[in-house]
């Protein structure tokens, strides 16, 4: 019996049928600890943006180690390496002049941009405004707040009332956040957070106009709109650094994480509009956000960061999803005619997902897969998660789709 308690898991399975470990990964590739090799057809978990193995990000990491690892970013301290990826950030940000706030990954992004919505309005001089709005089938992440926001039902079982003045609205209909909103009064809601590309929970892309119209209700309402972007931020979403940059929502506050260190590091980051800020930057104001971490702005992983965008854009890798956009498309959509199938999400990024007609299946069809050499997991109810490194090539996507096409007619 190992000591690790994986997340996400069924221990007592894991116990009886033993673990499945990654020795090392190369490109798209992973390998296990026999040697065989598997295509990764998910990015680990939708982080690997630039694949698995450069060494140049190992190397950044290094060379900062060597001169500082971390020192704390609480009250006036900070690092070079820190305040530069704050700068490169902001001049990547959908919205010109926003402040960034360092955290340890995309579940600390959530929790302290919904503790940010909330601390704005005080700050307005509305306390009322409590309500954080998220939508069906959403995933947040997993603190306290992200689990609330997060509209999958089995994430939240167990655990009681985990943040109260929370409200979820569908998925795929901006009138019913218009509602909600006027239902609940506008004058006692904070934000609607909404992910542009619905990922854990499918991989959903967005119907037709659905973001700018959820957009206008949360600018007619007087509502903040928080784009959760930890999956499609980095060039995930194709062509774009965030999709709030394809769609033009212009947002107050974008959550990201993955793609920020394409996972060689644990970092993420709140990019806050001016709007936000504001309050919180006046001088002599004495406004204090007594809220942090220890790892906020952590040198090393900020260091990564930077070297990570530098390759993106040096190796157009932006670019590279885009095309991955298409050629998903076109490769796995064809396996939408396999008796098995419902249908085959995509068309939005570097992003698809495969939907089962019996959604128990996906675990097994996931094994099948694992045996084909693609390793991928389930998500949702029935589907099958793909979202590999930009640096995929059109090959590999079609010996990705005859991985799925082989283990789908094994499923029977």
């Amino acid at each position: 019996m190992g000591a690790l308690w994986h997340p996400f898991s069924d221990m007592g399975a894991i116990e009886a049928k033993g673990e499945f470990t990654i020795t090392r990964g190369e490109g798209v590739r992973v390998y296990d600890d026999a040697g065989r090799s598997y295509l990764d057809a998910t990015g680990g978990l939708w982080f690997a943006n630039v694949g698995h193995g450069r060494g140049e990000l190992a190397d950044a990491a290094a060379e900062q180690m060597r001169k500082v690892a971390h020192y704390s970013t609480f009250g006036d301290y900070t690092t070079d390496t820190t305040t530069a990826l704050a700068e490169r950030l902001a001049g990547i940000a959908p919205v010109p002049g926003s402040k960034v706030f360092l955290t340890s990954g995309g579940s600390d992004s959530v929790d302290t941009a919904a503790k940010i919505a909330r601390r704005y309005w005080v700050e307005r001089g509305e306390p009322s405004r409590t309500y954080v709005v998220g939508r069906q089938k959403a995933y947040h992440g997993m603190h306290y707040a992200g689990t609330a926001l997060g509209g999958l039902p089995p994430n939240t079982e167990g655990y009681g009332v985990l943040v109260p003045d929370t409200a979820h609205v569908a998925w795929d209909d901006a009138e019913d956040l218009r509602a909600t909103i006027e239902q609940l009064g506008p004058e006692n809601v904070a934000a609607f957070f909404c992910e542009p590309v619905i990922g854990a929970g499918g991989v959903y892309p967005p119907p037709p106009d659905y973001l700018t119209a959820v957009r206008k209700v949360c600018t007619e309402l007087d509502v903040l709109f928080v784009a959760d972007e930890v999956v499609t931020g980095y060039g995930r979403i194709g062509g774009s650094w965030f999709a709030s940059t394809r769609f033009g929502l212009e947002p107050d506050m974008v959550t990201s994480a993955k793609g920020l260190t394409s996972g060689y590091a644990p970092m993420g980051a709140v990019l806050c509009a001016p709007k936000v800020t504001e309050p919180f930057f006046q001088a002599d104001a004495g406004v204090w956000f007594r809220h942090g971490y220890t790892y906020s702005g952590h040198a090393m992983c900020a260091a990564v960061a930077l070297a990570n965008l530098d390759l993106l854009e040096r190796e157009n890798l932006l670019e590279e999803a885009a095309r991955l956009e298409t050629s998903l498309a076109e490769r796995l959509g064809p396996l939408a005619e396999h008796d098995a199938v419902a249908e085959v999400r995509s068309g939005t990024g570097a992003l698809a997902a495969v939907q089962l007609h019996e959604a128990p299946q996906a675990a097994t069809l996931a094994s099948l897969l694992r045996e084909e050499g693609v390793v991928t997991r389930a998500v949702g109810a029935g589907g099958l998660q793909v979202s590999p490194a930009f640096v995929m090539t059109d090959d590999e996507v079609e010996e990705l789709a005859g991985g799925f096409r082989r283990a789908l007619d094994r499923l029977g």
